[in-house]
């Protein structure tokens, strides 16, 4: 699909493109949304551009995302989806400046597209142009990783406050672990997909300063373009310290798993050794042997059940006592 943004007074209005003959003069940013054959070619032949495929956008080479081609800059970077949902994922987005305007190739739906095309439809500066709107997806796309991190550490918070709660009983910890775990491994693949798409978005920056000069940006725009380099380094900087905190949970969790196992062997290995010294003594009794004394002793059956609740109870107070138990 291809949709091309038109400034209309203070907004800019979305048009979807039907007939591929009729393109507005007066866009300047043009939407590919999982785009035909014929989509590419009418935008190849309007900005004489190569716009690249999708198994090109999937690249990871810096130079295979990030290169000048006959005037046009081109950037691709990756973006965060449905992290709203239970299977979030990374998507490739290819940001194309060709004079003074923007197209955009993407596969996906990241939510600062609809993000800025809402806030642009209601209102945009008089002097709109491609450079304008690729900052503000970049902004937009910044301010949308600061949600996610933010989101993730209060979750994460919340994960360590249920692992060590001093009142929650060890039976209702072990059958939360598994939840634990899943939890924890959710939000570690969260962050990680964070923290790809916030190296992909600083390499974009990056790019974008260094080829401001030849651009002839403004000051305002350069100055915008430091503020985001500055803020994905912080994000960054917090993305690796949710994820270090992720790695301490996870392995709080499978410690506190291996002290119940821990726990559940201790009491059978207590349990066998109790029932020992009675199991000796019912043995020697249940010998078959003509002569033994105590068979012939008006109290050999009840001595012989003292005897063995005495040897039963004996290693149990000896446990009790080096606080074994």
């Amino acid at each position: 699909m291809l949709a091309v943004y038109v400034p209309h007074g203070t907004s800019l209005e979305r048009k979807p493109v039907e007939d591929l003959t009729e393109i507005p003069e007066k866009a300047i940013w043009f939407d590919l949304v999982t785009p035909t054959q014929h989509e590419d070619k009418l935008v190849e032949r309007i900005h004489g551009i190569a716009v690249p495929t999708r198994e090109e956008m999937q690249e990871i080479e810096v130079s295979s995302r990030l290169y000048v081609e006959n005037g046009a800059r081109y950037m691709t970077a990756t973006l965060m989806c449905q992290s709203d949902t239970a299977n979030p994922k990374t998507t490739a987005v290819t940001f194309i400046l060709a004079d003074n305007r923007l197209v955009t190739v993407r596969y996906d739906e990241p939510r600062p597209f609809t993000i800025v095309g809402t806030k642009l439809a209601r209102i945009c500066s008089p002097n709109v142009s491609g450079q304008s709107v690729l900052i503000d997806l970049l902004d937009a796309v910044v301010d949308r990783a600061a949600d996610i991190l933010e989101r993730i550490g209060a979750e994460v918070d919340q994960v360590s406050h249920d692992i060590f709660e001093p009142e929650k009983t060890p039976t209702d910890r072990s059958r939360s672990s598994k939840d634990l775990l899943t939890t924890i491994g959710r939000k570690g693949d969260l962050t990680s997909k964070v923290r790809e798409s916030l190296v992909s978005i600083g390499r974009v920056l990056l790019f974008l300063a260094n080829e401001a000069d030849t651009l002839r940006w403004p000051k305002e725009a350069r100055a915008q373009l430091t503020g985001m380099q500055r803020d994905v380094q912080s994000l960054s900087d917090h993305a690796t310290y949710l994820s270090n905190k992720i790695t301490f949970l996870l392995d709080a969790v499978l410690g506190m798993v291996s002290l119940e196992q821990n726990n559940i062997i201790k009491i059978f290995s207590v349990a066998a050794v109790v029932l020992m010294p009675p199991t000796l003594v019912a043995s020697i009794y249940g010998m078959n042997f003509h002569h033994m004394p105590e068979l012939d002793w008006s109290l050999g059956y009840p001595g012989a059940l003292a005897l063995m609740l005495v040897a039963a109870i004996l290693p149990y107070l000896f446990f009790k006592w080096r606080r074994w138990l």
